[in-house]
């Protein structure tokens, strides 16, 4: 391949078209796909469409698997695979570098922070690499130990996955609203961590997570609540089905009313993207968008008051 790659970033599988959209509109053109890989001459941006963002791609020719196994080991230690073809020769490679730890994580951990490359050979004997990449995990997808038998639902892997991201959670004695909660799997999930929470629908709870030690709930839209009207809590989380700006509305509400400290809302989508839904979340002083690996058409907003007040990302800020 003889064009000088910039920019990579790893699509969600089946969201190809809406990472081509969100890249457009950024100004950036796609010269090449490699599978979900989307490589440009263009410089790297943020996408909150991307699994996984290569900050600082590099095309080397190489002569041989062990070529290409020192020249990634003397970057750094540790590199995640993405392969879309070669395999066997990009397995041979991958078998020549340190091996990672690759158990699934036991919530509440945070992301980890070492150091994490990823590469994949465009062909036999061109390898891309990138020593940054957005996501501190291989091809952006964090695995949990999961818990099969407590959650009414699947949905609570994405607040785990939106905590580990954010590298905090509620702790215990902490208050969180969970808007538009039925049937329960994100309440299950808060109130597992030990945490008060209230949750707000039209629909009851499943039994159990209703029974649930700190559980409340109250029979009422997400849409009609006045957070004046309510007392401050630590934390407002959704999961509800409604149009992108009916969200977005609800979100700066929240802010605006200073009821919260922190924030994360799943931001759904039905048919054709919100492009300018997306741009408005975005330009929320103190928030991120990003899209997880467990979510679908669907991105995840965070917002807390301590980034507002650093004028910085919330997934960029320090560890505790």
């Amino acid at each position: 391949m003889s064009i000088d790659i910039k920019g990579a970033w790893l699509a969600p599988e089946g969201l190809e078209t809406v990472m081509t959209e969100d890249l457009q509109r950024r100004g950036v053109s796609i010269a090449h796909w490699h599978g979900r890989l989307a490589l440009s001459t263009q410089p790297a941006t943020y996408c909150p469409w991307a699994l996984d963002g290569w900050a600082t791609p590099e095309m080397v020719e190489i002569t041989s698997i062990r070529h290409a196994s020192d020249t990634l080991r003397a970057q750094q230690r540790n590199w995640g695979l993405y392969t879309a073809d070669f395999f066997r020769r990009t397995q041979l490679i991958q078998e020549r570098l340190p091996s990672i730890k690759a158990a699934p994580l036991v919530f509440p951990t945070p992301a980890p922070t070492s150091p994490l490359g990823a590469w994949t050979l465009l062909a036999p004997s061109t390898l891309l690499f990138s020593t940054r990449k957005t996501s501190p995990f291989i091809n952006g997808a964090p695995r949990f130990v999961e818990n099969r038998t407590g959650p009414p639902s699947r949905a609570y892997l994405k607040l785990w996955e939106a905590c580990t991201l954010l590298r905090a959670w509620p702790k215990a004695g902490e208050h969180c609203y969970d808007l538009g909660a039925t049937p329960g799997g994100w309440t299950w999930a808060l109130a597992s961590l030990g945490a008060t929470v209230t949750a707000f629908d039209r629909a009851p709870l499943d039994p159990a997570v209703a029974a649930m030690p700190g559980v409340s709930f109250q029979q009422a839209s997400a849409f009609g609540l006045d957070p004046a009207d309510l007392p401050p809590v630590d934390w407002v989380f959704s999961d509800i089905i409604a149009y992108p700006q009916r969200l977005l509305r609800l979100a700066q509400n929240w802010i605006a009313s200073g009821r919260t400290a922190n924030m994360i809302l799943t931001v759904k989508f039905q048919g054709s993207t919100d492009h300018e839904t997306v741009a408005a979340f975005e330009a929320i002083p103190g928030g991120a968008l990003a899209h997880l690996a467990h979510n679908k058409h669907e991105l995840t907003f965070f917002w807390t008051r301590e980034a507002a007040n650093r004028s910085a990302s919330p997934l960029d800020m320090p560890a505790d």
